[in-house]
């Protein structure tokens, strides 16, 4: 008979070294070091690359170790294991949280069957900031689309039953503010109100909680002046006393020895302490034990705060069915893509694209008769994959010149290099490019930043296209032959520079596996793109962070007037764009981004009817007893090709007591629409979407009675309609 282990039961024979081992991840050792912290009671380790290898890890570790507890066996499952999906700020710009899950779930199964049992993702850190190299690896700029991807990859990853052999332990990173860092450097310091941190980048956290995300990683940064792996006030009052955060804690690679270099620790020793008092429950760099014996010394912890760090680390090997059940099939293990996983990639990659310009029709491509020309260094390189994605992962399958070439048999397509990422040589563009240019019908212009100028540690100073990519648009606009640009990049670029030039534009982020072939589909029509932007395109990097729910100054700058007749002796010749001169601008900028959240266009064309279902008048208590109010949006495509829109709901405040941002998204959805047929979509708001948190602690989540306005639209136009929150009535 079976005897069922009992966590608790575990923890009372453990001795302090044995709880402490279970405390810590450990970088990827060599197979001998591995096999050896496994017999010895390590709690977790990198996954070793096979299922066989795992497999035998966690053989020694519940046939050889003292107390037989299997391991937790990490990885970083961005946007893919071995199938690489769009990365994650490609999948936002779907507006399509189903593009989330299917990646989730699809990666889950095939880390699962591998022995991957946690996985360090998703990021929900709202990221302003397009010189962030991270920015890639999450939802975008704003609170509300990073709390619903981040919700539904949890969701993905998770499924319904953790110790199913197609889930993984989600972990939500990086808690928190991170994003928020000074000049867009990663790892640099960070200022945060208390109301913006906790109406901005905790909100997406406290949706993980309640959504039952098995992890949390703790951020680099500090948050007014403590650094977040020892900050007990985010660590445990917040996270686990406030939000019944049940799961685990972990830090992020070596942010508990960073301790010392932030200047809070005295030693390795001192920072272990802090850390693991502040309410953190794993340590990521296994430096807690040294030569197997405790750096910290047992009477400097505190005895109820280690046991339950352990208890977390048990539970979860237990929710994961491990100790029924600690090894794979080795023989079902995924080793690539399937057919299933390779459909999935290209479905969901093609919902990413954004249409930010098409003049005159230049897109889609004819399907027959042209002579089309793919120039740029993305035209055959099929660097598509993104940031976070594994040395193991599969490449892209075809570049774009291949899939167009396959796509438009009855063309002829023809390609050439014209720029590289990096390199300057004048000649590929005025004259190979320029030239071919000329005698072309239509030019696809394939130019982005590659893969490894986005993710972590990559910051950058300029938004602009590297090399001579910047050029060779220039030069293929020269040539007065039609194009279009297809951009891939891992960020909002500053596009300013050649965007008047450019009849169309197309971004294609970094779309993983099936990259070539989804966007392929995307240029000839077989496919109509429907995503919107989930962070603003600047139009200077001077402009930056810029992002649309910025709270409501005092002097806000508006269109019209001109600067000039305002103001000659200021001696600029650059946009007159305000109505006085004494406004938040620039000198020497228009207003406003170049794109801003939301935005994209499609093949077709769409119109929007939205009116309320219900009197737009509630009291207090009808929306703390559950009472929402729901907006009907019909969408008619009026254009001759089928297509999906994305509807999109804002609320604003018109008059609190503190300072709100103009507005903000609080639902949308996407919705295909035939040509020349409707769809009815409805639209909820409820009692959290009308609140926010003041900078008082005790205060909690409040709703104020008052105006707000509900705007209702797709990115290009939207209906306005008044709401009134009266006082709860006696």
């Amino acid at each position: 008979m079976e005897v069922k282990v009992e966590p608790e039961q575990l923890l009372a024979s453990m001795t302090y070294a044995e709880k402490l081992a279970q405390l810590q991840i450990v970088w990827r050792p060599d197979s001998g070091e591995a096999g050896n912290l496994a017999r010895t009671g390590a709690g977790a380790l990198f996954w070793p690359a096979s299922a066989p290898a795992t497999n035998a890890l966690q053989r020694i570790a519940v046939e050889e170790s003292r107390h037989g507890i299997p391991l937790l066996i990490g990885l970083d499952v961005v946007h893919g294991q071995f199938t690489i999906f769009p990365t994650p700020l490609a999948q936002a710009a779907s507006f399509d949280p189903e593009v989330a899950r299917a990646d989730a779930r699809l990666s889950a199964k095939e880390a699962r069957s591998n022995g991957v049992n946690w996985t360090f993702s998703p990021m929900v850190d709202v990221s302003r900031d397009p010189r962030w190299g991270r920015v890639v690896e999450g939802f975008g700029e704003d609170p509300y689309l990073n709390a619903v991807f981040g919700k539904t990859k949890i969701r993905g990853y998770q499924g319904n039953d953790l110790s199913s052999d197609a889930s993984v332990a989600a972990c939500a990173k990086h808690f928190v503010g991170y994003s928020a860092a000074e000049g867009g450097r990663d790892y640099n310091t960070t200022d945060i109100s208390l109301q913006r941190l906790r109406n901005v980048y905790l909100e997406p956290f406290r949706v993980a909680v309640a959504a039952g995300v098995a992890s949390v990683m703790a951020s680099f940064n500090a948050v007014s002046g403590v650094p977040m792996h020892g900050n007990r006030e985010m660590l445990t009052d917040v996270l686990k006393n406030q939000w019944g955060h049940n799961g685990i804690v972990v830090a992020d690679a070596g942010g508990v020895g960073e301790l010392v270099d932030h200047g809070v620790a005295a030693d390795a020793a001192d920072a272990g302490r802090l850390a693991l008092s502040a309410g953190l429950d794993v340590e990521m760099g296994g430096s807690l034990l040294s030569d197997g014996e405790p750096i910290i010394r047992e009477d400097l912890l505190d005895s109820e705060r280690l046991d339950d760090a352990v208890l977390r680390v048990l539970r979860l090997k237990q929710a994961l069915g491990l100790f029924e059940n600690p090894y794979v099939d080795e023989s079902t293990a995924a080793r690539g893509p399937d057919e299933t996983s390779l459909s999935a990639a290209r479905e969901t990659a093609a919902r990413c694209a954004v249409l930010l310009k098409n003049d005159d029709g230049v897109l889609p491509l004819k399907p027959r008769g042209q002579r089309v020309l793919v120039v740029g260094p993305y035209a055959e390189s099929k660097d598509h994959l993104g940031a976070w994605v594994q040395y193991f992962a599969s490449p892209t399958t075809t570049s774009i010149v291949e899939s167009l070439t396959t796509a438009l048999p009855d063309s002829v397509v023809t390609t050439l290099p014209g720029a590289t990422f990096f390199d300057s040589d004048p000649g590929l563009q005025a004259e190979a490019a320029a030239a071919a240019a000329a005698d072309a019908d239509l030019v696809i212009v394939a130019v982005g930043e590659p893969s490894d100028l986005s993710g972590e540690a990559s910051s950058r100073s300029s938004l602009n296209l590297p090399g001579d990519q910047e050029k060779l648009i220039r030069a293929i606009a020269a040539s007065g032959t039609p194009f279009a640009v297809v951009l891939m990049t891992g960020r909002p670029l500053v596009v300013s520079d050649w965007i008047d030039q450019c009849p169309a534009l197309l971004v294609a982020w970094h779309l993983g596996t099936e990259a070539g072939k989804a966007i392929s589909d995307v240029l000839t029509g077989a496919v109509n793109p429907g995503g919107k932007l989930p962070m603003s395109f600047p139009r200077s990097v001077g402009q930056v962070p810029i992002y649309y729910n910025h709270e409501s100054t005092g002097r806000p700058a508006r269109t019209g007037g001109s600067l000039a007749d305002k103001r000659p002796d200021v001696g600029l010749t650059g946009p007159n764009n305000t109505d006085d001169y004494y406004k938040s601008k620039y000198l020497d900028l228009e207003l406003g981004p170049q794109f801003g959240f939301g935005y994209g266009l499609s093949y077709t064309s769409f119109e929007l009817e939205s009116s309320p279902d219900q009197a737009l008048s509630v009291t207090l208590d009808e929306l703390s007893a559950g009472s929402s109010i729901s907006f009907t949006t019909i969408v008619r495509n009026t254009g001759t090709k089928d297509g999906d829109e994305v509807v999109q709901l804002y609320v604003s405040d018109l008059l609190a007591s503190v300072t709100r941002p103009v507005r903000q998204l609080r639902d949308f959805t996407r919705v295909f629409v035939p040509a020349g047929e409707e769809r009815r979509v409805s639209l909820t708001i409820g009692l959290d979407d009308l609140g926010f948190w003041t900078n008082d602690h005790n205060a909690g989540y409040i709703v104020e009675p008052g105006d707000f306005r509900v705007g209702i639209g797709n990115g290009l136009t939207s209906r306005e309609f008044g709401l009134s929150v009266t006082p709860s009535s006696a």
